[in-house]
């Protein structure tokens, strides 16, 4: 029989690690609509002529292909160009400002390796409609909120402003980019590489680590202050640089000192304005400034330092099922209990044994399982046990749906 697994670059994700990413996901979305942001959601496939000529020297890695209707089609490989179809396609049914979030899987047909996959989650956040530098200080501002509400002490955002780097040519630009990974030594070759001479190479170089904030950055900076971050939380960051062709305006990385992958270093997210794409693709003049956090990244640095809470599984009692005859009963407390609002799960096994299904509750970490015996039935009572401490009581069915979350939460 021939063994199935997992194609390269793609994952399972098994109950425990399954409930990581819930919580994960959780915690985004608490902060991303404390700050006012909406659900958006967009299906994976795309037509191939959205994306192409919008994302760079990144567009070998499409997962491209042509659908059983002839239509040249790709996986989805960012949020932020589906989000400016929608903008363009429900134009007149969307409220602007428009705030939205996105969490979803995207593709990139690119080599495997730790931190970086074939799919992937992303999750983004994107202020439309809106010209003034306030909306890039407040994306930054919740990227910012966002790590440090899920515990990370250290913290940082680099910021730049792509205007700066009007005159130097994108080619030169995505090298620049690579600085933090491969050094200036090797940027310098890769522009050579690119058709520079190594003296223009330099000159390009030595211009983007002099550059000063401008305007724009510093009301970004002043934004950032009165909303009570530290300096310690962003800086100025001239050599950095996004490698996306749309990026434009301010831009900015999230950083996490601490933690590091061969393929991204510390990077858990990048973000930038994108106006001049939203026009090209949409024909109208719309502002855009968003960022789009690594999921799995920020994931992974979680796990790293210590800072996902220990997974529980989803069930809060077992409500075991002491013989055939007696599954009628166990049926009607799993109901009752599910009607006040428990997790219940009934064990569908009417011939397994109580040991079995204790040892079963043990195994799971289900915290609570309920016997109900013939004794039981006949004095209209249940034992409530504490798999943790092994102590057991028996208390009348009556008042088991009232006192059920008391033992839940002692």
């Amino acid at each position: 029989m021939k063994k199935f697994q997992t194609l390269r670059g793609f994952r399972d994700f098994l109950p425990e690690d399954a409930r990581k990413r819930a919580w994960l996901r959780q915690k985004m979305v608490e902060v991303f609509e404390r700050w006012g942001f909406e659900p958006l959601e967009t299906p994976t496939l795309e037509p191939l002529e959205l994306f192409k000529g919008e994302i760079g020297e990144d567009e070998k890695m499409f997962f491209k292909f042509e659908d059983p209707g002839g239509r040249k089609v790709a996986l989805r490989y960012d949020q932020t160009v589906p989000t400016v179809r929608v903008v363009g396609q429900y134009f007149d049914k969307l409220i602007f400002p428009f705030r939205r979030y996105q969490i979803q899987s995207a593709f990139r047909a690119e080599k495997p390796q730790k931190g970086r996959y074939r799919e992937f989650v992303q999750a983004d956040i994107d202020i439309l409609g809106v010209e003034s530098p306030i909306a890039d200080a407040e994306c930054i501002a919740v990227s910012i909120d966002l790590y440090k509400s899920l515990g990370f002490t250290n913290v940082v955002a680099l910021i730049n402003n792509r205007d700066l780097l009007a005159g130097i040519p994108y080619p030169v630009i995505a090298a620049i980019d690579k600085i933090k990974k491969i050094g200036k030594d090797e940027v310098i070759k890769e522009i050579i590489k690119k058709g520079f001479s190594e003296n223009d190479a330099k000159n390009f170089l030595t211009k983007v680590e002099n550059l000063k904030p401008d305007e724009k950055l510093l009301t970004i900076f002043q934004y950032l202050e009165k909303s009570g971050f530290s300096r310690e939380n962003f800086k100025f960051e001239p050599t950095l640089a996004r490698s996306f062709s749309y990026s434009q305006g301010p831009i900015w990385e999230m950083i996490i000192p601490g933690y590091s992958t061969a393929a991204f270093g510390g990077s858990v997210g990048g973000g930038e304005r994108y106006d001049g794409m939203i026009e090209r693709i949409t024909g109208k003049n719309i502002a855009g400034t968003g960022i789009a956090f690594g999921f799995d990244r920020t994931l992974e640095a979680l796990e790293a330092l210590n800072l996902i809470p220990k997974p529980k599984t989803v069930s809060q009692v077992l409500v075991t099922v002491f013989s055939p005859d007696l599954l009628v009963q166990s049926i009607k407390v799993a109901k009752k209990l599910r009607e006040v609002g428990v997790s219940i799960e009934l064990y569908p096994d009417d011939n397994t044994r109580l040991d079995k299904q204790l040892k079963y509750a043990d195994k799971k970490g289900v915290p609570f399982v309920i016997v109900i015996g013939p004794e039981e039935t006949k004095t209209g009572s249940v034992v409530v046990k504490n798999m943790s401490t092994g102590t057991q009581e028996t208390l009348p069915l009556s008042e088991l749906a009232g006192n059920i979350n008391h033992y839940i939460n002692t």
